[in-house]
Formats: C-alpha cells, sequence, structure tokens
C-alpha cells in the first residue's frame, strides 16, 4: 500500500472499494478510517499519518517490552495506555464532543483528541499490531473494547485513559444511557465486525449532520459507507429513504430494490416494498 498524497476523491473512494471487497478480518481498520478520513482532505499526503500510526505500534512493543510479564494482560493494557494516553497525549474531547472533526482520524490525530470509536481504533491498532487479542464490543451509546489473555478479559474504555470497568460500572453506564429498567446483557459483550466499527465511527458524522438538517451531507456519508460495506441491508434501506427525500426517485427504487434483495426479515421486506410501490408511483 502506498501511502503518497491521494491524487483525488476519485481514488479515495477506489481505495474504499477495495476494502469493501476484502473479507471483514483482513481490513485493517486504521488504515480504512484514514481513507475514511481523506474524502474530507484528498488532496493531503497520508504519510505523515501512516507513520504516526507505524509509532503508536512501534511505542506500544517498546513500552511492553520493558515491563514485559508474558501474557499479563495487566502489562498489554498498561503499555498502550502509556503510549497513546500519556506519550502522546490523546483523550476524549468531553468539551466538544458534537465536533465532526472528532470522528475524523485525520484530524483526530492532528489534534490528539476524538470520540470514543475514533480512540477505540487507534487502540485497536496498537493491540493488534502486537498480536494481542482485542476486539470492539456490541455496547449501546458509547464504544468499549474488550481485551482477552489466557483465562483474563478485560473491559476498557478508550474515552477515559483506558480506563478498566467492572460488571458494575458497565450496568451503570448502560442505565444512564437507556433509562433505569435497561439491562446488562450477554448482547453488550458481543465483540463487532470491522466494518460495523467503522459505520459506527461514520455514523457519528451522519447522526450529526440529520440533526443539522443537512440531509444531503448525511446522504453522502452513507452512500460511503456502502463503499465499505456493499452487502450491508440497512445502509441500503437508509440510502434509499433519504435519497426519497431528497426527490431523487429513481436513486431510490435503486437503493431499496437492492435493500430487498438482501433483507431476510418478512416484515422489514413487505415494509420496503410498500415503500417501494409508492416512490414508484410518484415517478408515474
Amino acid at each position: 500500500m502506498s501511502w503518497s498524497t491521494a491524487s483525488g476523491r476519485k481514488e479515495v473512494e477506489a481505495n474504499l472499494r477495495r476494502i469493501g471487497g476484502q473479507s471483514d478480518e483482513d481490513i485493517d481498520l486504521a488504515e480504512a478510517a484514514l481513507w475514511l478520513a481523506a474524502l474530507d482532505r484528498p488532496q493531503v499526503s497520508l504519510d505523515r499519518y501512516q507513520h504516526h500510526l507505524e509509532l503508536l505500534a512501534h511505542d506500544t512493543a517498546e513500552e511492553f517490552a520493558a515491563n514485559e510479564v508474558e501474557g499479563d494482560i495487566t502489562a498489554q493494557i498498561a503499555a498502550i495506555n502509556t503510549v497513546i494516553f500519556e506519550r502522546h497525549a490523546y483523550q476524549g474531547d468531553s468539551l466538544n464532543y458534537d465536533d465532526l472533526q472528532n470522528a475524523n482520524l485525520m484530524r483526530v490525530i492532528d489534534r490528539q483528541r476524538g470520540l470514543p470509536v475514533a480512540l477505540g481504533i487507534l487502540y485497536l491498532h496498537c493491540a493488534r499490531a502486537q498480536g494481542w487479542n482485542i476486539q470492539g464490543l456490541n455496547f449501546p451509546g458509547h464504544f468499549l473494547l474488550r481485551m482477552d489473555a489466557k483465562d483474563d478479559r478485560r473491559i476498557i474504555d478508550p474515552f477515559h485513559g483506558g480506563n478498566q470497568l467492572s460488571t458494575a460500572d458497565l450496568r451503570a453506564m448502560l442505565k444512564a444511557l437507556g433509562g433505569p429498567e435497561a439491562e446488562l446483557r450477554s448482547e453488550h459483550y458481543r465483540p463487532v465486525s470491522n466494518r460495523m466499527i467503522l459505520k459506527r465511527l461514520q455514523d457519528n458524522i451522519k447522526i450529526r449532520l440529520l440533526r443539522a438538517q443537512e440531509v444531503s451531507e448525511a446522504l453522502e456519508v452513507v452512500e460511503t459507507m456502502l463503499m465499505f460495506a456493499p452487502s450491508e441491508a440497512s445502509l441500503w434501506r437508509e440510502a434509499g429513504i433519504l435519497h426519497a427525500g431528497q426527490d431523487n426517485l429513481r436513486a431510490a427504487i435503486l437503493s431499496l430494490e437492492q435493500y430487498l434483495s438482501l433483507c431476510e426479515s418478512p416484515d422489514a421486506r413487505h415494509e420496503a416494498a410498500s415503500l417501494l410501490q409508492q416512490i414508484k408511483s410518484n415517478l408515474n
């Protein structure tokens, strides 16, 4: 992979579509996140950012070697925390949480602050470069990590300095997000795929654009997600609805037809088919 200056948006899109054709386990999260960031800055060289990722991985290996206890998950976490949050001074951006820069990995590296999922991608990069067992979690509202070693398992919050969370912490966090009736379930410990981590990163941008009623820009983000996750049915449905709202009826039809070809839920298929028929009648 050459990390020379991207020649423009077409090259960036070509790389995202290349990633879309990879198996999920072959996706390099940090690389993919940089290509997503380059959509907004296609003339900026990626070399410096790639070098920084290599430096984070190198520093983690060096820090761990200095305090190594083989298979010790505590030492692994301590090494990453030292590198990311002390040596390179990254932090969660609590003051300007909704700033779109917090979901752009290039700007996160520039500013040394970002959203939980953006910092989580850097954390995953450092750990996976060492061959350590780490995953993103299917936890609602706040991106968390799970690291496993031998019979030990830790839940890590990349937004708050790599803090390790107990079951009680997770339950309290869930209730704060979902209300007093929310209960911690096994699915909240379930790993998420690389594509879904990238989707979660872009969802942060899309949601903020929709809140600002910038629908066209939000639709561009959804279409970007389809480049790296072309088989994700829900994205085709969302693209169809947003296209319809923008009176892009032919594009809405194509998107919903693709959704129907991928969706397996009879109820969801029925709903989408009804919407598709309505759009087609408006087109005529």
